[in-house]
């Protein structure tokens, strides 16, 4: 369904007023860690993330399979704590979904950073050595240094001035982008972009100009929230270029 700009806007109106909820309760689960030479996250994520996914929260990242949810799931912190009052520290390790992937009955497949952050620091080599480890874990808010607003970056499957896709970064909060809308210049209309795959939204034969997004999330207490980005993507855009939307979801 395609929306006129006044029309979204009044939506938006609305959503913004309703209270933000969360949730705290821990859920049972198991977690495991995968190989890497710097111990930091993987930039081939299913996610899309490129080398975010391997950097972000200083490489403190995991692969999921059910919190996926299809690719929604990307980008949502956790915090995940082992068991083990012998081996485990308080308050575990806090990780960001940057890739897909299935363990031995686990939710997570933490990269070594965070893997190690669950154990207390004398007992680090015997977590690891343990391989699997049972775990209980809760959504909680992203919260990011590097930029205080939602970020567009350009992904290099890009191709000017035809073909675009792009990938949201530093959503803050407990939000799953659902949804991203594209304002077509030439037909006065919001046109939905397509998940390619993780956080990937992509559309071809794209309006000159500048081009506004519209961004759609749900949070994890199922508000929905929409927000339009007060940058534009310029014209003259660049494949791996990043773009501040100078807006954020909270």
């Amino acid at each position: 369904m395609r929306f006129t700009l006044g029309k979204q806007v009044f939506v938006l109106g609305l959503v913004l007023l309703l209270p933000a909820l969360c949730t705290s309760q821990f859920i049972q689960s198991r977690a495991t860690y995968y190989g890497s030479p710097d111990y930091y996250g993987t930039p081939t994520g299913a996610c899309g993330f490129g080398e975010y996914g391997r950097t972000v929260n200083d490489g403190m990242v995991s692969g999921v399979s059910r919190l996926y949810k299809s690719g929604s799931g990307c980008g949502a912190c956790y915090q995940v704590r082992c068991k083990n009052e012998q081996y485990c520290s308080d308050k575990g390790t806090y990780a960001v979904v940057t890739d897909y992937g299935e363990g031995d009955k686990t939710d997570f497949i933490l990269s070594p950073r965070a893997y190690g952050k669950l154990a207390r620091p004398e007992a680090q080599k015997d977590l690891f050595a343990f391989g699997v480890v049972d775990v209980e874990y809760r959504r909680v808010s992203c919260k990011f240094s590097g930029s205080n607003n939602i970020v567009i970056k350009v992904h290099e499957q890009s191709k000017y001035p035809d073909y675009l896709a792009i990938v949201i970064l530093y959503v803050a909060g407990q939000n799953d982008i659902t949804g991203v809308d594209l304002w077509r210049e030439d037909y006065q209309e919001w046109w939905p972009m397509r998940r390619a795959y993780g956080v990937v939204w992509d559309m071809a034969n794209l309006p000159g100009g500048p081009m506004k997004l519209w961004i759609h999330a749900t949070s994890s207490a199922g508000v929905a929230y929409s927000v339009q980005s007060a940058n534009d993507i310029p014209n003259d855009w660049k494949v791996g270029a990043t773009y501040d939307s100078d807006v954020q979801i909270n």
